[in-house]
């Protein structure tokens, strides 16, 4: 049984000495805050999905050759209810939750009622995301929870209702070299016309108004007004933002008549095999969208690797899946199977594949139809103008087997040459670090037997020349309780361990987090 997956996490809220072996670089000084599901049952209730437990943030600050470690709770107003009534009592996108049958008829009509338009949770379990100088826990819903990135409390709530009018939105926004940042929401209810909102916040927004100076850069109407796509991430160049308008899509209807029907929010989204996939790309100048539509067959995509233009094409790199299985794995009760039983359930599971998509900027207007318009040496992506004009992009396959992935962010909208990631190969939980050289189209791979490494976070030497000049960091936990959970540190050039933080505490397997370097005095 997989059961430290789904097994409720426990606090460690002072610092908490790991036992240090290697040798971790002098110039490594700061800390890799990581967030993920933590708390999974409250009193005698339970999540059914993994993606519902409550958000538990840990870090591992690295001072002068030591690591500290340390967890808390986030204190989202999710947490509050749920511990205050020692149950599950806000409903989350796997779990519905439903009011106590105790209550009288005008309450439980009352609750109805509210739940025709979700008021999301805030419970925010993804990732760790930075608006101007503030650091806050986010997911993919309208709230998102300020915290102190050295003791992890949590300090304010934020909603991005009350600033841009979004009822979701990613957690996974782009920082340009200025540190603003960049990212997309969706607005469904009670904003007029639907659309997918791309929004701008500077890098001086004050502490009291860092998402809250968040202006609409642009606005893209929803291909099919009742059934927008899911998203949850973006591409962005020194240009454009490439957004990705797949077939996996959120039925808006369903969405809205969930909670009377009995179902969870979650099973509201759907693959359409027989849609397309279409692209579209904004100017990050003038926030308008490239007249030209780029299509693809369907895929379904949560993660975008980088993206950069090159000589007048837009190229930008993605983990596609041709189902939306990935989701449904996650169940609980799927999840409780032993390995065994959970392999072979799932010995169809569509693999993530690291795919380059070209998109030809300009488009003569005698080009003859069905010419492949890309013409870069260095992949076999395709992209065809069709008679209407408009373009079928074939994507060129750069590698299989690999999720959460990372780069050098200073090589973000940038060509690069590098990712890092998760090794997935028989089921969606890590088994692997890899290293991918998108020029020789090789890898190189990290492995501790027993044991389930996070999302590796690259971080770059000081005065790094080279793209790969740094190290990887990464979380790693073992299903063999004889095993303590550690941090590894890996020379990210050679891709060797240099060493590893052991802690003699319980650590949790969680999804995505940033590194944070020590202010210089």
């Amino acid at each position: 049984m997989l059961s430290f997956f789904w097994r409720n996490g426990v606090e460690t809220p002072e610092p908490f000495k790991a036992d240090v072996t290697g040798s971790i670089p002098p110039w490594l000084q700061g800390t890799l805050l990581r967030n993920g599901p933590g708390l999974f049952s409250v009193g005698n209730t339970s999540y059914k999905h993994w993606f519902d437990g409550m958000a538990l943030i840990h870090s591992f600050t690295f001072k002068d050759g030591d690591v500290f470690y340390k967890s808390k709770f986030l204190k989202s107003e999710t947490y509050k209810k749920n511990i205050a009534a020692n149950r599950i009592v806000v409903s989350e996108f796997g779990t519905m939750v439903y009011p106590d049958p105790c209550k009288n008829i005008f309450s439980k009509a009352f609750s109805y009622l509210m739940n025709a338009i979700p008021d999301f949770t805030d419970n925010n379990l993804i990732s760790i995301i930075k608006y101007g100088e503030d650091y806050y826990a986010s997911s993919e819903v309208n709230y998102i929870n300020q915290i102190d990135p050295l003791t992890l409390d949590t300090l304010e709530r934020t909603n991005y209702r009350n600033h841009i009018a979004i009822n979701l939105a990613t957690a996974h926004p782009h920082y340009d070299e200025e540190g603003n940042t960049y990212n997309m929401g969706t607005a469904i209810m009670n904003f007029g016309k639907p659309k997918y909102v791309i929004f701008k916040v500077p890098a001086n927004a004050t502490e009291e108004a860092s998402p809250r100076e968040g202006g609409t850069n642009c606005s893209i109407p929803f291909r099919s007004t009742l059934y927008p796509s899911y998203f949850h991430s973006f591409g962005m160049t020194e240009n454009y933002i490439i957004f990705v308008e797949q077939a996996f899509k959120l039925d808006i209807l369903k969405l809205a008549t969930a909670y009377f029907r009995d179902v969870n929010w979650g099973s509201c989204l759907k693959f359409d095999k027989d849609d397309t996939t279409l692209i579209h790309l904004v100017s990050r100048k003038t926030g308008k969208t490239v007249s030209t539509k780029y299509y693809a067959d369907p895929f379904v995509i949560f993660h975008h690797i980088n993206a950069y233009e090159e000589d007048s094409h837009v190229v930008f790199d993605l983990i596609t899946y041709q189902d939306s299985n990935l989701y449904d794995m996650f169940y609980i009760h799927n999840m409780k199977q032993d390995v065994d039983k959970f392999i072979e359930t799932n010995m169809d599971f569509s693999r993530p594949t690291c795919q380059r998509v070209v998109l030809p900027l300009n488009i003569d207007k005698e080009t003859p139809p069905y010419t492949n318009l890309v013409r870069l040496q260095d992949t076999t992506a395709k992209a065809v103008l069709k008679k209407d004009g408009s373009i079928y992009c074939t994507p060129d396959t750069i590698f299989e087997g690999l999720e959460l992935p990372g780069i050098n962010y200073k090589f973000n909208s940038k060509k690069y040459r590098y990712f890092y990631g998760t090794r997935v190969e028989w089921s969606p939980y890590p088994s692997k670090i890899a290293k991918v050289d998108i020029a020789t189209r090789t890898h190189q791979v990290w492995i501790e037997e027993e044991c389930y490494p996070s999302e590796p976070v690259f971080v770059a030497s000081p005065d790094a020349v080279e793209e790969d000049d740094g190290v990887i960091l990464s979380s790693v936990v073992s299903f063999n309780p004889q095993k303590p959970p550690f941090l590894v540190v890996l020379d990210a050039k050679s891709f060797k361990e240099i060493a590893r933080a052991t802690i003699d505490t319980a650590v949790h397997m969680d999804l995505h987090g940033l590194f944070i370097h020590e202010k210089s005095t």
